[in-house]
This record gives structure tokens, C-alpha cells and sequence, in this order.
């Protein structure tokens, strides 16, 4: 090291975060990066995301789940006609088809509906998939891994849950941050598109 250099390295100035799709202020999932969101309404909220990404959105889906996306419950969120959809009949199938997608680059959003979690290697190299699809493509993509129950996928950068939270006449959800690198766990309530704290009672 020479001692020009040694201002750079002591500099006291903070890293600038990594480039990011924030939700209502507190919801945050570094681009570039795969995702994994689990729970009963972890498609709502995969649709959230994608509509604060903007189209086009690619969703795989196995091909015979019953649990199919309607397009009329879309549309209060994001518009079907954002959406790609693409069904696979094996995971491994999904997985490389969400690989592909991140590899290029096209969507900024890339979706894979998954019956169980991945194990570590898929996970990597859909990491690496989403690296190398924002320097050749016209975006930094994001990988959503869709997964039931608590999810566990390993080596995901952020794991969130979503439930549903509803009371009488109120659309509500419990959003939970179960996983992230830089955050500790957190629980709000997603009410009429407003995220509050957990504890703070919903509003009309």
C-alpha cells in the first residue's frame, strides 16, 4: 500500500447502501439479489413488489398447482397484462427457468412459485444470475422464491412473511421480516396499502 492511497482506505465517509426496491420506507430488498418470500399471502406480496418495480414481471408457476394467480384479484395491485406468465412441470425446471430470466436481464422482476425451498447451490447461482443479468440487461433484477409455510431457503438475501390479518370490514395483513443481512427481525400491519408497527392499533 503506498501512501497515497492511504487517505482512500482511512476515509471516514459511510459506504453508499446498495441500490434497492423500497416498500412503504421500511420494506427493503437489495437489487441484484434473490428473495425469498413465505406465508399464506406471500403472492400478495409478491405482487406489491412487483408493482412497485413496474413491468414487465416474469411469473413461473408449476403448471398443475392449484394455487394459480387470478387475474381479477391481480388487478387492484398490478395489472395481469404486466405479467409474464411461464409453467414448468419439475422445480428444477422452474429454477432454470427463473435463471435464465435473471441472466438476461429483461424483467425486473422474476418470480418462482415453489412448493418447497430450494437448497444452497440454486440459490447461488440465481445470486449470480441476477449480477450478471444487470450488467447485460436493461435493469438490476430482483428474484422473488415463493415458498409455503415458514420458507427456509438457504443463502437468500431476505426472507419475509405475509398472513393474513383481516378483521371485520378491514383488508389487512401481517408482513413479518424474518431474515436480512444489515436488519433485525420486525412485524408490521399492512392496512390499505400503509405499513404501521404490529403493536399500533389498524385505522379505518
Amino acid at each position: 500500500m503506498t501512501m497515497a492511497s492511504a487517505p482512500a482506505l482511512l476515509s471516514r465517509r459511510p459506504h453508499a447502501p446498495p441500490p434497492a426496491l423500497v416498500l412503504w420506507r421500511d420494506l427493503v430488498l437489495p437489487l441484484c439479489r434473490v428473495h425469498e418470500l413465505c406465508g399464506q399471502a406471500r403472492r400478495t406480496l409478491a405482487l406489491h413488489v412487483a408493482a412497485q418495480a413496474g413491468g414487465p414481471v416474469i411469473w413461473i408457476t408449476r403448471r398443475h398447482s392449484p394455487d394459480q394467480l387470478n387475474p381479477c384479484g391481480m388487478a387492484g395491485i398490478l395489472p395481469p397484462g404486466d405479467v409474464i406468465f411461464a409453467a414448468t412441470d419439475r422445480p428444477d425446471d422452474s429454477l432454470w427457468a427463473m435463471e435464465e430470466a435473471l441472466r438476461s436481464g429483461a424483467a425486473p422482476v422474476v418470480v418462482a412459485d415453489l412448493a418447497e425451498p430450494p437448497a444452497m447451490t440454486p440459490v447461488r447461482r440465481l445470486h449470480l444470475a441476477a449480477e450478471a443479468g444487470a450488467e447485460v440487461g436493461l435493469c438490476r433484477p430482483l428474484g422473488l422464491l415463493l415458498t409455503p409455510g415458514a420458507g427456509g431457503a438457504p443463502g437468500i438475501e431476505t426472507r419475509f412473511r405475509c398472513d393474513p390479518a383481516h378483521a371485520p370490514g378491514q383488508t389487512a395483513w401481517r408482513v413479518e421480516r424474518l431474515r436480512a443481512r444489515m436488519l433485525p427481525p420486525k412485524v408490521w400491519r399492512l392496512t390499505d396499502n400503509r405499513l404501521t408497527h404490529w403493536s399500533e392499533p389498524a385505522t379505518g
